[in-house]
């Protein structure tokens, strides 16, 4: 009887999976001696325009193979979904349940049919994701762990900082405890080789940024969180790429065991093209929960700042750093030097705005243009652990530092925005540490409030300056622990008066920024630290504290309180605080869809013209910018 009745249910399901499909297909058939283009076979389809652009090909002219997509759905996958999907063809090869988003493998002839399925919200490619690429000192950190400076030091211990990247080298000096116990306390594989180790040598260096101790030269190598757990994610293979669904896989396993190892930050020391609007893109829907859920993700900026003529670029932020809710992070340059006063950008560094776009049923784009990233950090010519016999220094044999021949304690340079970002993420780690009740939002705003704007340079390419630990600690110690407590709009944020927004690194004496990104302008004003703000909540956005009417940006009275000043142009620093300088562009050219063209504006998707900065001329490959940097001091195995 029960196979019985399995047969029926099994004919049932075919026979309505068939009469759904021949529905799906009957309006797609063009008239007699007509032909339909992409706009037209989309209105065709019972949702509007769900699918990326850079499908558009595969949907015109479908190839004989199979394709690779990240599908979007608009709760749990059903089983009814799953079946339909089997009967074109597809199979779902991963469900990302706590983003609501499944992988799909289909015939490229049924992609179609497969964006026009009942529950499903958007389809996009399974997209390739590919690696970016004396710390302690210049950023303010060693000053932190001192308990003669404040009432106690701040090392990370407790925390777990999750590393999506090529794998961890766990036998390496640089990830010992204090009780020489190794610090890493996950490994899991996300690419299908079925190892955890580090064979193309990125993931091992970016952890050890963010995490390494003292054991190597005398601490000359310290991380920014020496004593935090890591959780090492592997997303990248052996030759540094991975995929859309790869990376969700990671990120859902991180959503899942937050909780179970004290997850409080995500570093994502890598991107993919950033072609769909943070809104609809899959990791940037999938960060945007991890924040939400009180995790503090931090992203990297890109290396893409110059073309293949060594010209400045704009507009080419990868993705997940245009997720507003991500600290997307650029890379600056210290020279080497523990003084502030020398620090650059690097020529590499990805600049703003954002560029990822809808596309409405006119076939109109609708660009993001936000303003990122949020902060820079030290990224050019970084000596840190480096993994034995990895694929980037058999590549390039001179990024290894010559620091020992003990592969436990080997050390390489590298350079990148992918080296910036664990700065930043063991930053967010030692504020976690200071003040636990912090929420991601908040984490990001002192980070803002207190970075160094760097002069000459523009807020498209540093954000609100280079990350100042010891002043963001500072801060982030007065914030009253049970602020969401009493998070009335305009209640006091701070347990005492607001300190001197000032900090000296090295004898190097510079102000804070006093200022916060809100999407398209900036704000600054003392109440942004005084009062609670409504964006420091779970679950908002920065950019949500203002409002847009009529071309003119304003602060949103229900999210933020009075006596904050709102900017209306980008501006090129000139190293005092946020707002001050010269005019770079109006904020309105970011309230635009078209090509905006002028002086110093954006021309397409990502030149700018009238820029007059001077464009060094490096190496900006593996090996960074061709300057002075820190120095290799050798290992005696100590």
């Amino acid at each position: 009887m029960r196979n019985i009745f399995q047969g029926r249910i099994s004919k049932l399901l075919s026979v309505s999976v068939i009469q759904t499909l021949i529905l799906l297909m009957m309006p797609l058939a063009p008239a007699q001696g007509q032909s339909l283009n992409l706009n037209q076979i989309l209105q065709n389809t019972t949702q509007v325009v769900r699918v990326s652009e850079d499908l558009s090909d595969l949907l015109l002219h479908p190839s004989s193979g199979r394709v690779s997509v990240i599908v979007q759905l608009n709760g749990p996958l059903s089983l009814t979904l799953k079946i339909l999907i089997g009967a074109l063809g597809g199979e779902v090869t991963d469900n990302f349940e706590n983003f609501d988003a499944i992988a799909v493998n289909l015939p490229a002839t049924s992609l179609l049919q497969l964006i026009n399925l009942p529950g499903i919200t958007y389809v996009s490619p399974d997209r390739p994701t590919v690696t970016m690429g004396h710390l302690s000192a210049t950023t303010g950190a060693d000053a932190v762990r001192n308990p003669s400076l404040l009432s106690s030091g701040l090392d990370g211990s407790g925390i777990g900082i999750a590393v999506l990247d090529s794998g961890i080298y766990n036998s390496h000096k640089s990830f010992t405890g204090r009780l020489n116990n190794i610090r890493i306390v996950v490994n899991k594989d996300f690419t299908g080789e079925g190892r955890t180790d580090d064979p193309y040598g990125h993931g091992t260096h970016v952890a050890s940024i963010a995490a390494g101790n003292d054991s190597i030269s005398d601490a000359t190598y310290l991380g920014i969180a020496p004593n935090a757990n890591l959780i090492n994610l592997r997303v990248l293979d052996s030759k540094g790429t991975g995929t859309t669904s790869g990376l969700l896989k990671g990120l859902n396993w991180v959503m899942k065991n937050r909780s179970l190892y004290n997850i409080r930050v995500v570093n994502l020391s890598l991107g993919a093209a950033a072609v769909d609007s943070y809104r609809n893109d899959p990791i940037c829907k999938a960060v945007r929960k991890l924040v939400d859920s009180g995790v503090v993700v931090v992203a990297a900026a890109g290396n893409n700042g110059l073309d293949a003529n060594g010209r400045k670029v704009y507009g080419q932020i990868h993705s997940p750093g245009i997720e507003p809710s991500a600290i997307t992070v650029g890379a600056a340059n210290t020279y080497g030097t523990d003084s502030r006063d020398d620090d650059s950008m690097t020529t590499y560094s990805s600049r703003g705005p954002t560029r990822g776009y809808w596309t409405d049923p006119a076939g109109l784009k609708h660009y993001d243009n936000l303003i990122k990233p949020d902060v820079v950090a030290p990224g050019n010519k970084i000596i840190d652990a480096e993994a034995p016999g990895n694929l980037l220094v058999t590549q390039h044999p001179e990024l290894d530092a010559g620091v020992s021949s003990d592969p436990t304690r080997k050390m390489m340079r590298m350079s990148g925005t992918s080296m910036a970002t664990p700065v930043v993420a063991g930053a967010a780690v030692l504020l976690l540490q200071a003040n636990p009740r912090l929420t991601p939002n908040l984490v990001k705003a002192i980070l803002m409030y207190t970075a160094q704007p760097l002069a000459g340079y523009n807020t498209f390419e540093q954000g609100m300056g280079e990350i100042n630990i010891e002043g963001a600690v500072t801060l982030a110690r007065l914030v009253r622990v049970d602020f969401l407590n009493s998070n009335r709009l305009g209640s006091p944020l701070l347990d005492r008066a607001a300190p001197t927004a000032s900090t000296t690194i090295a004898g190097s004496t510079f102000s804070w920024s006093r200022g916060l990104l809100f999407g398209y302008t900036f704000g600054t004003g003392i109440p942004l630290i005084t009062q609670f703000q409504n964006v420091y909540r779970p679950g908002v956005l920065m950019n949500d504290g203002v409002v847009v009417d009529h071309g003119v940006i304003a602060g949103d009275g229900t999210m933020m309180t009075s006596g904050i000043n709102y900017g209306d142009s980008v501006m090129t620093s000139e190293g005092v605080i946020a707002g001050d300088g010269t005019v770079f562009c109006s904020t309105s050219v970011l309230l635009g869809d078209g090509l905006l063209i002028g002086d110093g504006q954006t021309i397409g998707d990502g030149v700018i013209a009238g820029d007059t900065r001077g464009v060094i001329a490096g190496d900006t490959g593996p090996n960074g910018d061709n300057t002075a940097c820190m120095l290799a001091v050798r290992d005696w195995g100590f």
